[in-house]
């Protein structure tokens, strides 16, 4: 058997690569948007029981676990989600805390349009190249939002930051410079919240 190397970094790029799969096993593209709200994304594979696809986030590189111990592929796909490791778990439910200090059993996996998220007034990434890839406009489309490099994780216009990649530029440096940008934009807004407060001087 031949054994394979992975660079550095390859470890996490086979993850996204697999959690992108997962993905792509449901219908992601369609003729006419559905009229029904929300949208689903129904299973392609021949007998899975699952309703729709839902997104289970990782920590960090590592799977989740349900209060049962057990990981999500561990749980059955069909609506209640029991666990097939244990008889004593009555369904997929993590008390793993995201980014945005809620647990990830707050929060729900929901199908948007470009325009209805825009007529929201959310942020929204940039154009696909091809329709099937949804709302995936690369593998940080699947990070929390903090943590992306593109528009849809900043709450705000695209104008805040250059998306435009520079002809001179390289990948690396596109993504530095953004990161930067990012930096900058935080940076300003933690300065604009901590204002001083007006100082009060006692009688004498």
């Amino acid at each position: 058997m031949e054994r394979l190397t992975l660079p550095a970094g390859g470890a996490e790029a086979v993850d996204e690569y697999l959690e992108y799969r997962r993905y792509k096993q449901h219908q992601t593209d369609f003729a006419t948007v559905p009229e029904q709200r929300p949208i689903s994304l129904p299973c392609r594979v021949t007998g899975c029981q699952c309703r729709a696809y839902l997104y289970v986030p990782l920590n960090g590189t590592q799977p989740i676990r349900c209060r049962c111990k057990h990981f999500a592929d561990q749980h059955s796909a069909a609506a209640g989600f029991t666990c097939t490791a244990c008889s004593k778990c009555s369904g997929f439910h993590s008390c793993f805390t995201c980014a945005c200090g809620q647990p990830a059993y707050t929060h729900e996996t929901v199908v948007e349009t470009k325009q209805e998220r825009l007529a929201q007034g959310k942020p929204v990434g940039r154009a696909v190249p091809y329709a099937a890839m949804g709302g995936l406009t690369g593998f940080s489309s699947l990070a929390e939002g903090y943590m992306r490099l593109d528009d849809s994780g900043i709450e705000g216009t695209s104008s805040q930051v250059s998306s435009l990649r520079r002809s001179d530029e390289d990948d690396m440096a596109f993504f530095e410079r953004r990161y930067q940008e990012r930096m900058k934009m935080e940076k300003a807004a933690k300065q604009k919240g901590k204002a001083p407060l007006p100082s009060t001087s006692k009688p004498s």
